[in-house]
């Protein structure tokens, strides 16, 4: 089966047959360029395809604009899609829930948002989730190529939200994995999308530390696996900045993503900038954007920008 195909249904799955049915009816056109598909209670179903917006008809065609004929999800459909996207067990996904979201098979992430139950300053539940959305992961084999010649010392990949910092990242630590030790800390599983204590994606020879959060693996890696290399997404807390600080006094690199736009953006982050600061980044790579998936915009050194 064609790999895109494959990655197109084990995100349709959860979904109702009502929704899923056309979907999979225009997989051919979808396959290759689908990156999320949104469901709004009474709202029509719509999906990105980066470049190209379509909305699913009632018929089960693809409209690419907005109109009345459109197939509304319902409030139901909604939360058959968040039970199933949970293994019917709601419960049991609490914690990636209040956290916005649930990795599934695959490596894919459905996002959710409703109605926040908060007990003091404590967020305890999220009820009558009224969106989701469920972004299609993919691997891209030879997509860092250019980046394996910029890699000395610390690098971070910077971007906006599906400009394909995770995918590039994935690649990167794949192919540095058969010439270093890679430690990859897969806190939210989709960069390995390990199941069963098997990645799914192809890593490499990298070790996987799944479901650990990233600074407590970063601190794991370093005692227990002597890593030339550790590779996380996006770094951004205080503590995230402490762990990559210990790995630069340890003689380890750490590459890693952000989400940032431009360089200005980075230095109005104070952890970001504090990690530059202390010389564990090197080299900060820029993409271009969701309408140019992977495509580096401009490479800055850490040195220059922080001199700027």
């Amino acid at each position: 089966m064609n790999q895109d195909v494959k990655r197109l249904e084990q995100v349709t799955r959860c979904l109702s047959n009502r929704i899923k049915i056309p979907i999979e009816k225009n997989k051919n056109l979808l396959a290759r360029k689908l990156r999320e598909i949104r469901l709004r209670v009474n709202r029509p179903v719509c999906l990105d395809c980066g470049d190209l917006r379509y909305y699913l008809t009632t018929g089960g065609c693809l409209m690419p604009f907005y109109s009345d004929s459109l197939l509304c999800v319902s409030k139901d459909e909604i939360e058959e899609t968040v039970q199933s996207i949970c293994g019917y067990s709601v419960y049991s996904h609490q914690h990636e829930l209040l956290n916005g979201f649930v990795t599934l098979r695959g490596g894919h992430r459905a996002g959710v948002c409703g109605t926040a139950v908060y007990h003091g300053d404590s967020l305890e539940n999220i009820r009558d989730i009224c969106s989701v959305c469920l972004r299609v992961s993919r691997e891209v084999t030879g997509c860092a190529d250019s980046l394996l010649q910029r890699c000395h010392g610390g690098m971070l990949l910077c971007g906006e939200p599906c400009s394909g910092k995770t995918t590039l990242l994935r690649d990167l630590a794949r192919q540095l994995s058969y010439q270093y030790r890679v430690a990859l800390i897969d806190e939210r599983g989709e960069l390995a999308a390990v199941l069963n204590g098997n990645p799914q994606n192809d890593v490499g020879l990298c070790d996987v530390y799944t479901g650990y959060q990233k600074a407590a693996a970063m601190r794991r890696a370093l005692r227990s696996m002597a890593p030339e290399i550790i590779v996380c997404d996006e770094i951004g807390s205080p503590d995230d900045a402490a762990a990559v600080t210990e790995c630069q006094r340890s003689g380890v690199n750490v590459i890693a993503t952000a989400h940032a736009g431009n360089a200005e953006e980075i230095i109005h982050r104070r952890d970001l900038r504090g990690i530059l600061r202390t010389g564990a980044i090197e080299t900060l790579v820029f993409l271009s954007g969701r309408n140019h998936v992977g495509q580096i915009r401009t490479v800055r050194r850490a040195g220059e920008l922080l001199a700027s």
